[in-house]
């Protein structure tokens, strides 16, 4: 229980006191880190004679963005770098336990603020891709019966995103240490390939999955319609 704490690790000295948790000094880490690590990946890129630190950094970005423009379309390109910056933090977050510190997606205020984030972008992209008018339709769709429920969905989507993170990650964190406590020297480090590394990519991996269908839904395509042709010759011409 005491490190399921968020514990203050020390306050900055205005407006009475703001206290800064352990879940915002790791996230920091883990900014200063992926900041470095762009910092030396990024350097001495060329067209022609490519490293194979070049090819390595851009088949993993190649892969992510085919990877989420296959999820919300050619439209979602835009939103392409916040899902990808996403997907690299929780992942680092969720797998940075192993190197001895908490990982900020076991507090639920961190998992909270990425889903608020990530629905606030989600009604931005509704918004600048179907004008406001067209966005508040949105809510009426399919028929303006349903528009309570899509309005509801507002609330359930972001506390989905949330829970569903926060959850996975904290009962993979407990049933670790259930696992330290029963088998302390054999199972821990093969039950820790799969609660620390590969659920931690999963529950990334879903987190973003989820917000670039939400993405795709609001900003989808709107359906090509065939105008009306008063003989089959003209369908044929249109096509």
């Amino acid at each position: 229980m005491e490190e399921l704490n968020c514990e203050t690790v020390f306050t900055i000295p205005i407006f009475g006191g703001i206290g800064v948790s352990e879940a915002v000094v790791v996230t920091w880490i883990i900014m200063g880190v992926l900041t470095v690590a762009a910092i030396f990946l990024g350097r001495n890129l060329t067209i022609d004679n490519c490293s194979k630190k070049q090819l390595l950094l851009e088949s993993f970005f190649g892969m992510l963005d085919n990877f989420f423009i296959g999820l919300m379309g050619k439209k979602g390109k835009r939103y392409v770098p916040y899902m990808m910056t996403i997907i690299i933090y929780i992942g680092f977050s969720n797998i940075i336990g192993i190197f001895g510190f908490k990982s900020p997606t076991k507090d639920v205020r961190v998992t909270a603020g990425l889903a608020f984030m990530s629905i606030v972008l989600v009604q931005i992209a509704g918004i600048q891709n179907r004008g406001f008018k067209g966005w508040l339709k949105s809510f009426a769709e399919p028929i303006f019966i349903v528009a309570p429920i899509n309005v509801l969905e507002l609330i359930i989507k972001p506390l989905s995103l949330c829970m569903r993170l926060y959850g996975n990650v904290l009962g993979a964190f407990i049933i670790m240490k259930l696992i330290e406590l029963v088998v302390p020297l054999v199972a821990p480090p093969i039950f820790s390939i799969y609660f620390d590394l590969f659920d931690g990519f999963i529950q990334a991996y879903v987190f973003c999955f989820l917000t670039s269908l939400y993405i795709s839904e609001a900003i989808g395509e709107e359906e090509e319609t065939i105008p009306k042709a008063s003989s089959p010759g003209q369908i044929e011409e249109h096509k």
